[in-house]
C-alpha cells in the first residue's frame, strides 16, 4: 500500500464529484418535491418517460443505470398520480410498457421548463467553452463505469 502524504481527500473525485452534484442538484430536488411531492427516483424515471416516450422499466434501468426495485417503487408511485399508464406486453406478460399521461406530460413539461432555467442559472458566470468542456468531461467519466 501507497502511503502518500500529499493526497488530499477532499480533492478525490469522486468525492468532489458527489459534492458538486449534491450542491447543484439540491434547489432543484425541492422543486419537484414541493411542487409534485416526488423523490430522485420518480423524477427520473418521469424524465426518461417524457424524453424518449414509451419504454417498459427495464428500458429505463438500463439507460438511467437504476436498480430495478427503485424503478418498480418509482413507477407504482407515479401510476398512483395517474401520471403514467403501465400496459403488459401482448407476447410477453411479464414486461409493462411505460407512457406518461396527459397529467403527467404536463408535469413534464413544467418540469423540464424548471429544470432548464435551473441549468441556465447554474452555468451563468461561466464560460460557454468551460461548459462544454465540463460535459464533455462528465459524460467521458460516465461511459467509464463499471
Amino acid at each position: 500500500m501507497r502511503d502518500d502524504p500529499d493526497f488530499d481527500v477532499e480533492d478525490f473525485l469522486p468525492y468532489l464529484l458527489n459534492q458538486a452534484a449534491e450542491a447543484s442538484s439540491l434547489e432543484f430536488q425541492r422543486v419537484y418535491n414541493d411542487r409534485y411531492g416526488m423523490l430522485r427516483n420518480e423524477w427520473r424515471v418521469l424524465f426518461h418517460l417524457g424524453i424518449y416516450g414509451r419504454m417498459t422499466a427495464s428500458d429505463i434501468g438500463a439507460r438511467a443505470q437504476m436498480h430495478k426495485t427503485k424503478i418498480s417503487r418509482a413507477v407504482q408511485r407515479l401510476a398512483e398520480r395517474r401520471y403514467l399508464i403501465r400496459q403488459r406486453d401482448e407476447t410477453d406478460r411479464r414486461v409493462e410498457h411505460l407512457e406518461l399521461t396527459p397529467t403527467g406530460q404536463k408535469v413534464y413539461a413544467d418540469l423540464r421548463n424548471v429544470a432548464r432555467d435551473y441549468n441556465d442559472a447554474l452555468v451563468e458566470g461561466l464560460a460557454d467553452a468551460d461548459v462544454a468542456r465540463l460535459r464533455s468531461v462528465l459524460r467521458a467519466l460516465a461511459k467509464r463505469r463499471g
